[in-house]
């Protein structure tokens, strides 16, 4: 088999590309995070900008600025990525009538009136907020997924993750997401930041789960179907910053800071559909997956 994989050199791909067996091709501006297993083919190239006669028969779209740090300081890069980046993506994959997996975000729900959330839920976003540069992109994705779907018959599947976490996520507090960015604080000792009162919620999902249901996505017979992908657990933002105090035995003390504008106040995945049409819900636990990351974490600021 042979896979293109934008963004495959970020911590989700390069945890995907561990478990696929095949001829892969990774093409990634190493913007983000740079972790490319040996013996891959990358192409240092913005998937909008990329050019290929070559055929594949998997063609998974991953490329993205997930970290609301970064893609607020980079509105047009990330819009651009989710708009004619999945749709030279698309194209590739209809011209190699390949299986096409896109990675999606739970951020397409926005301020959810219904958690957890189904994936039949239509979602509440700011279309120009501050936000929208990462969300309303994810959106347009999915409709023009969907559009090729139904006008070329193309071999299309949607997954939303929520919240995935694990080693390889940016060890800088600066970009990190926020399970990255409390570990990194408390192994620093610094000052855990939480944006508000901490009294909104994530449900967490660890990385080799996450990988475990992607493989599952890629199976026969779900052309056209949009899977949530994560946990129906909701974990306030305080909770999650005291466990990882306590958890590297950290003197770090909580530092609240502003809001952040448009930030949706709960999240958390129904997950009813994967586990009915694929077999799949998380099976390693939050303590379990934070430990795991936290040791990794230890090992790259050591």
């Amino acid at each position: 088999m042979k896979y293109l994989i934008s963004g495959g050199a970020g911590f989700l791909g390069s945890h995907l590309i561990e478990s696929l067996n095949g001829e892969i091709t990774v093409v990634d501006d190493l913007s983000t995070t740079k972790f490319v297993p040996k013996g891959i083919k990358i192409i240092k190239e913005r998937i909008e900008n990329f050019d290929t006669q070559e055929k594949f028969d998997y063609v998974i779209h991953l490329a993205a600025r997930p970290s609301p740090e970064d893609y607020i300081q980079h509105p047009v890069e990330t819009a651009l990525s989710n708009s004619l980046g999945t749709r030279n993506a698309l194209e590739i994959a209809r011209k190699s009538d390949a299986t096409f997996l896109y990675t999606s975000s739970s951020e397409i729900y926005g301020h959810a009136e219904i958690v957890p959330t189904p994936e039949d839920y239509w979602g509440k976003v700011n279309p120009t907020g501050i936000r929208s540069c990462y969300d309303e992109s994810k959106r347009f994705s999915e409709a023009l997924i969907m559009s090729y779907y139904r006008e070329y018959g193309l071999d299309v599947r949607i997954q939303r993750p929520f919240n995935v976490y694990g080693p390889r996520l940016r060890e800088d507090g600066t970009y990190g997401r926020v399970v990255s960015r409390f570990i990194y604080q408390a192994l620093k000792g610094e000052d855990i930041t939480i944006f508000g009162d901490g009294n909104q919620t994530r449900a967490f999902l660890y990385v080799d789960d996450w990988v475990e249901g992607t493989l599952k996505m890629l199976g026969k017979g779900l052309k056209g179907e949009i899977f949530n992908i994560g946990s129906n657990k909701e974990v306030k933002i305080i909770d999650l910053a005291k466990k990882i105090i306590s958890l590297t035995g950290s003197s770090s003390r909580i530092k609240f800071l502003p809001p952040r504008q448009d930030d949706p106040p709960r999240r958390a995945a129904d997950i009813t559909k994967i586990k009915e049409k694929l077999g799949w819900e998380p099976k390693i636990s939050l303590d379990d997956g934070l430990m795991k990351t936290i040791e990794w974490f230890k090992g790259v600021l050591s």
